[in-house]
């Protein structure tokens, strides 16, 4: 019977230690891969803007008219703002009011209006309200770099919904899809 409890006891040491040595060869390779995986990263990033030459340190936004046969008063002033804001919080540019700015922005709201987009059953199902804007930029260092360009945007509404509805609810949009082309061809030279 002695013999029956050594050998169980051996067995029982012999599995500890295949246990340990075991621990001992995963225990290394787990770190290791905690380590490795720690350390590395994955940096990835959308950068809005190419690089600024450095000369170029400060920029002027002029009011932006609206010169559309269809004048929205908020437009305007609201595009001027957005813009200005949209360049102080993604560029080092300071902002200034002299006539000798680096980057000298101004332009104007050129089309607003709006267009049946589709129809359903003889009858229009959608509209689209088309906003275009002149752009005009000088670059007071680079002569080169000056450019007039227009840029548009279209935004469908129901057609059940009235003008004054849809320029309501898509307001912020069109002054955001604006101004994110204007800074774009500025600053990204999409």
């Amino acid at each position: 019977m002695t013999l029956k409890i050594n050998s169980k006891r051996n067995l029982s040491f012999n599995r500890n230690q295949k246990h340990i040595k075991n621990t001992f060869f995963i225990l290394p390779i787990a770190l290791l891969l905690v380590a490795v995986f720690s350390f590395a990263t994955c940096k990835y990033s959308f950068k809005d803007t190419s690089p600024i030459p450095v000369e170029v340190k400060t920029f002027r936004v002029n009011y932006f008219e609206n010169k559309a046969r269809y004048v929205n008063p908020q437009l305007g002033p609201q595009l001027t703002e957005k813009m200005k804001q949209k360049i102080i919080g993604s560029t080092r540019l300071r902002q200034t009011n002299d006539d000798n700015a680096h980057y000298d922005i101004s332009g104007y709201v050129s089309d607003y209006n709006v267009s049946t987009s589709g129809i359903s059953r003889n009858n229009a199902s959608t509209n689209r309200l088309s906003v275009s804007f002149h752009i005009i930029f000088k670059n007071t260092l680079d002569e080169k770099k000056n450019f007039e360009e227009d840029i548009s945007n279209n935004f469908d509404f129901p057609a059940n919904q009235s003008f004054e509805q849809a320029q309501t609810a898509l307001f912020s949009e069109i002054v955001k899809n604006t101004v994110d082309g204007m800074f774009n061809k500025i600053f990204s030279n999409w």
